[in-house]
């Protein structure tokens, strides 16, 4: 997002998750009539289960909103070492919601980590503090949702596609306010006309909603089946390649403090992932 002629992180965010509930519609709806598609429950929406789960979207919208702000202000490769912090966060809200403590080594991993996002911070050429403050706040809202969708899931009875239905309503619901307080809706009606009449452009916001959808699916899936730690693992896994492609692909500048603090962030999130194996062998 960040250089974009559209600047808006909380509309796109908004529409990413209409795009999502349309899909959730059309393929429950499918699966009637297609038993490929009967996967996806019919959609439902209790109140009861609807206050149960919106503290589940209330970390799920923050964490869309400020992933996309800090996209807006920083570029991909320093967006990935302030997202690296997840890791930090995850243990210490697996402490203090789940009650589960952490290993030394798995603590020295995490101050690595932080050592990056310092140095990757100090070095960066286009340093901002709005990107840093998004960016922190993203890692600490990835880290509680991977923890709360683990805690929700049993309101649904283990049934992730419900819970889907739920959180995606819920989510549409809470954010359209947001957006319309923002000013962000008013300011592109007075002045994105034209883009809004571009096909490429709606074409492009609904293939990122539909790449949202399915990776909101397969972390629904990995937290059910696996732990909120082993989400953040593979997201920080990722995190690698997407700063490699980051700086092939928009040839992003980096400066050495900044290439420091990248290889710094990536060692520790890999020794973490490393020493998270050998503890799960052990027992």
């Amino acid at each position: 997002m960040s250089g974009s002629d559209f600047p808006y992180a909380l509309f796109v965010t908004w529409y990413q998750l209409v795009v999502a509930l349309v899909l959730l519609l059309v393929w429950a709806q499918a699966g009637k009539s297609y038993p490929l598609f009967s996967i996806i429950p019919p959609y439902e929406f209790d109140m009861r289960i609807a206050r149960q789960v919106a503290p589940l979207t209330f970390v799920y919208i923050m964490m869309l909103a400020l992933n996309n702000l800090c996209l807006k202000y920083v570029e991909v490769t320093f967006y990935q070492v302030a997202r690296s912090l997840s890791i930090n966060f995850t243990i210490l809200f697996t402490y203090l919601i789940l009650g589960k403590t952490t290993s030394m080594p798995a603590i020295v991993a995490c101050a690595i980590v932080f050592l990056g996002f310092a140095i990757g911070s100090y070095g960066e050429i286009n340093f901002s503090w709005a990107g840093v403050f998004y960016g922190v706040g993203s890692s600490a809202f990835v880290a509680l949702y991977g923890i709360y969708v683990q805690k929700t899931l049993s309101v649904v009875d283990g049934n992730q596609w419900r819970l889907l239905h739920y959180n995606t309503t819920l989510a549409i619901f809470f954010l359209f306010p947001i957006v319309l307080f923002s000013g962000e809706l008013s300011e592109i009606l007075a002045t994105k006309t034209e883009i809004l009449g571009d096909m490429d452009f709606w074409l492009l916001m609904t293939l990122t909603g539909i790449t949202g959808f399915g990776i909101n699916i397969a972390m629904f899936l990995q937290v059910k089946y696996t732990s909120a730690l082993t989400n953040t693992i593979c997201g920080t896994a990722k995190a690698c390649v997407q700063t490699i492609l980051a700086a092939m692909i928009f040839r992003n500048p980096i400066s050495d403090m900044n290439g420091l603090g990248i290889l710094l962030a990536l060692f520790g999130s890999g020794y973490y992932g490393w020493v998270k194996y050998q503890e799960r062998i052990a027992k």
